[in-house]
């Protein structure tokens, strides 16, 4: 699984009126889906240490707070 090269063409060009080569868009693929395991990671220790089965919005809102974003 990963985020798709395609799906990060749209949204640069849809959000910002650009086209974005093959390379950037790889490149920015991988970190976005290097992000997205880190806040996974953290929100699932988070779950564990309030003894919860499953992931919830308040853990991934943990790791906002947690990481300043």
């Amino acid at each position: 699984m990963g985020i798709s090269i395609a799906s990060v063409k749209k949204l640069v060009r849809e959000r910002y009126g650009i086209k974005i080569d093959d390379e950037a868009a790889q490149e920015m693929a991988k970190m976005l889906e290097d992000k997205a395991s880190e806040i996974a990671k953290y929100a699932v220790e988070h779950a564990k240490s309030c003894k919860n089965s499953k992931v919830t919005a308040e853990d991934i809102d943990a790791y906002k707070v947690n990481s300043g974003n």
